[in-house]
């Protein structure tokens, strides 16, 4: 007989209307595993679950939550090697069998498993979620690090998401990148980015968070608030023209997640240009996309990160050259509902882990 657990979730019920918590009983069926959950990060994509009308895939209620690490306390058959490792669940967790996984393509899998979303999600103490895909975390090196493993759990989304846009921009030693809005996935991808070395230029209407970035990889930073838009691309040529930098053939990673964020970025495009959008909103923009063609520029989307990126990703964590703590708090879960209001408030300076 498989061990079940007493377990507990915060659930959402209906729009407008605050998270309960309700029991459960967590049992791993075959190829699934129960994770203890120690820390879940919250995420833009599920304030837009909670409050924009942003339809989940799974009828309500629902825990939401798809930033989890935690200790696998409970297997299914086939799974009994994760029993008592550290883990991370990544965001998005393709079949692995379909066609679009064969052929390489596991962000498009139909089939895919994103917690919080198609499965219960991490804000809970425990957590059910398929074993195919997890990421070990070496503990000896995480304690090294100085980290803990609810600190690890912003790796689910905040930092493999842009790891993989940095990856599938071909972003090269001495190149530029541009990392528009520079927020709990914004301030990764800038550390991401000059990790892969890039000169960094970082664009936000926050001074506190751009002062942060310059201290984490940041080489230009640009309040938006102060240049319309000609004037941030003066401001970036003259960077580059100064430090002997490439004037064509910009990455720009929008990460604001906002309509005027996104136009901004898309502005930005020059020659060769790679544009790889990484925020989300349900806001329209207007945007003229014959730049793309006059610039022979392209534009890509960026949906999670393949299970297979988490580990280089989670290298870079452990060894350094990402920091995570000065981005990040941990909060109790008891109080999700009034971090979730400060974090749509914009009142949170730092992306809430929320610890059971």
């Amino acid at each position: 007989m498989k061990e079940r657990f007493d377990a507990r979730r915060w659930q959402f019920v209906a729009a407008g209307e605050p998270m309960v918590e309700a029991r459960f009983v967590a049992e791993a069926g075959p190829g699934e595993v129960v994770v203890a959950v120690a820390g879940c990060g919250v995420c833009h994509t599920d304030l837009g679950y909670y409050y924009d009308g942003v339809r989940t895939n799974q009828p309500l209620p629902l825990a939401l939550g798809h930033e989890i690490s935690g200790r696998v306390v409970g297997a299914g058959d086939g799974a009994e090697g994760w029993l008592g490792k550290a883990v991370i669940i990544p965001a998005v967790l393709p079949c692995g069998e379909c066609d679009a996984c064969r052929r390489g393509r596991p962000n498009i899998c139909r089939r895919q498993n994103m917690p919080g979303n198609d499965i219960q999600g991490g804000f809970a103490s425990h957590i059910v979620a398929p074993a195919r895909g997890l990421c070990l975390v070496d503990e000896a090196r995480l304690a090294k690090s100085g980290l803990e493993l609810a600190d690890v759990s912003v790796v689910a989304d905040a930092v493999t998401t842009p790891y993989q846009a940095v990856s599938r921009a071909d972003m090269r030693p001495g190149g530029v990148a541009i990392v528009n809005g520079v927020g709990g996935v914004g301030a990764y991808c800038a550390q991401i980015a000059a990790a892969f070395g890039a000169h960094v230029v970082a664009i936000d209407i926050d001074d506190a968070k751009l002062a942060m970035v310059a201290e984490h990889g940041a080489a230009l930073t640009l309040n938006a608030r102060q240049h319309d838009l000609k004037g941030l691309k003066a401001a970036i040529s003259t960077f580059c023209k100064e430090k002997g930098l490439p004037t064509t053939e910009w990455s720009v990673f929008e990460c604001s997640g906002t309509a005027a964020g996104q136009t901004t970025a898309f502005g930005l495009l020059t020659f060769g240009s790679t544009l790889s959008v990484v925020g989300f909103t349900m806001d329209r923009v207007e945007l003229r996309l014959s730049n793309l063609m006059a610039f022979d520029a392209r534009a890509i989307g960026n949906w999670g990160c393949p299970p297979e990126l988490y580990p280089a990703a989670l290298d870079l964590v452990l060894d350094g050259r990402i920091a995570l703590k000065p981005f990040v708090e941990r909060r109790s879960l008891a109080d999700i509902n009034a971090v979730f209001a400060e974090a749509h408030a914009h009142k949170l300076t730092r992306r809430a882990i929320l610890v059971p």
